[in-house]
């Protein structure tokens, strides 16, 4: 089966010779959800505009449900929702009008049974009466994926969708995104939150100075390139590493009152049993050893920090 999303060398220059873009290839398979992370100014926002058809590539190619997004942009369009970083919203209208006017936007006649089904699911029924202006921050969020789900696209982008929402909301979204792909949609999402990535995305693309860095099963880059460390608590705490220990490079947490080892599973051995040796021939004696994952967010930090010279 062709992808979904299919992006083949994408370029974008702006004036002044800036390169948003440089060579972005990337496949994204119908019903996945793909998180798209990267510093700011990596480029996110600008491969979903050029997507999206905000903003024109300057070169290579893209297709949408097999239509092209320059050439056969209308149909490209129709199969895209979007849900924007800014708050782009008239403040005087009503939240129930707003929804129904960017379904008319699409040519789709009027389904009150449809809205009031988005509206209800991102808990905004009670609110379609209301004025945008009375709606707080996350309110308005909201009415923003409202309006990108109102002519029941295939294909969702979300640029910063949780951005000044609380922690409540945020996760409200997240099961709303769950939905969502349950229903087959296939998601694009780009946060600050990474978090957001590690808990909802089947694959992380990571972007850095407008070219891709890798893309990747979530579950299997977080196996492949996370750390692991050993914490080891002490029944009696340590104003320093005693000298034996130094070739471990081991870490003082706790108020001394615990060690941290680093290891990488990748390797041939983590060197656990002969430190468990060498510190009881040190003498040390141990309460408690938990082991943790290195998470997301660090395995991100550590690869935009190794593609920035």
């Amino acid at each position: 089966m062709a992808p979904i999303v299919k992006v083949d060398d994408l370029r974008k220059v702006y004036k002044g010779g800036f390169e948003a873009l440089s060579g972005v290839s990337l496949s994204i398979e119908e019903g996945e959800i793909l998180a798209l992370l990267g510093p700011n100014g990596a480029g996110k926002t600008t491969l979903i505009s050029a997507l999206c058809g905000i903003t024109t590539p300057t070169g290579g190619s893209a297709t949408i449900g097999g239509h092209d997004i320059v050439t056969g942009y209308r149909a490209a369009r129709a199969m895209i929702g979007l849900v924007p970083q800014e708050l782009a919203l008239e403040p005087f209208e009503k939240v129930i009008n707003t929804v129904r006017f960017s379904r008319g936007l699409f040519g789709k006649s009027n389904d009150p049974d449809l809205i009031e089904r988005i509206l209800r699911q991102l808990s905004l029924w009670d609110k379609r009466n209301s004025r945008i202006r009375e709606l707080s921050g996350g309110m308005k969020r909201r009415v923003l994926i409202a309006k990108a789900l109102c002519h029941e696209p295939r294909v969702l982008f979300l640029d910063e969708p949780t951005a000044g929402v609380d922690v409540e909301l945020r996760r409200d979204m997240w099961q709303v995104v769950e939905g969502l792909k349950a229903q087959g949609v296939t998601i694009i999402l780009t946060t600050h939150y990474i978090e957001e990535a590690e808990a909802i995305a089947d694959r992380v693309a990571v972007i850095n100075k407008g070219e891709i860095l890798l893309v990747e099963n979530k579950a299997d880059l977080m196996a492949r390139m996370g750390r692991k460390t050993l914490r080891i608590d002490l029944s009696e705490p340590l104003d320093r590493v005693p000298e034996a220990l130094k070739d471990y490079d081991l870490e003082l947490a706790g108020d001394g009152e615990a060690l941290k080892y680093h290891y990488d599973t990748r390797g041939d051995g983590t060197g656990i049993t002969r430190l468990l040796q060498a510190l009881a021939k040190e003498g040390l004696s141990l309460r408690d050893i938990e082991t943790r994952q290195s998470s997301l967010e660090e395995i991100f930090v550590g690869l935009v920090h190794e593609d920035t010279p």
